[in-house]
């Protein structure tokens, strides 16, 4: 698939495509027009990019990982530095301790919208189960 249909599948610009292939962290091959193609594994590639970036992991951590995460899982960290296993620890705890505040909103979100639902007054003319008025 071309950069443009990558783009619209993962809702990544292209110019981050790019990037990531700067980066080494997304390979294209070229059409004889010098156009990129991308196999359709770019996808979930792509997003899975996406969501360690989210999680606040730099590119250069993301391109150590990423053959961790390919099926079927195949782990070759013979490189692999005490202070590299000391930064996935340390990522490993920000991003558990960001999942667990995230856990903690959602639920008082929930609980909010539950409360509300429930003590809220029908406005004048709604029928039973139809949305309010606005």
């Amino acid at each position: 698939m071309r950069i443009g249909e990558l783009s619209e599948r993962t809702g990544t610009p292209r110019r981050l495509l790019r990037y990531y292939e700067e980066q080494g962290l997304i390979a294209a091959d070229r059409a004889p027009n010098g156009y990129r193609d991308y196999d359709d594994r770019f996808v979930d590639r792509v997003l899975q990019i996406r969501g360690l970036l989210d999680a606040g992991l730099p590119t250069r951590i993301i391109k150590q990982i990423l053959p961790c995460l390919d099926k079927p899982r195949v782990i070759h960290f013979r490189d692999a530095t005490p202070e590299m296993l000391a930064t996935l620890e340390d990522q490993l705890e920000r991003m558990t301790a960001r999942v667990q505040c995230l856990a903690r909103n959602r639920d008082a979100i929930a609980a909010y919208l539950q409360e509300v639902r429930a003590t809220r007054a029908p406005a004048f003319g709604d029928a039973p189960g139809e949305p309010s008025n606005p």
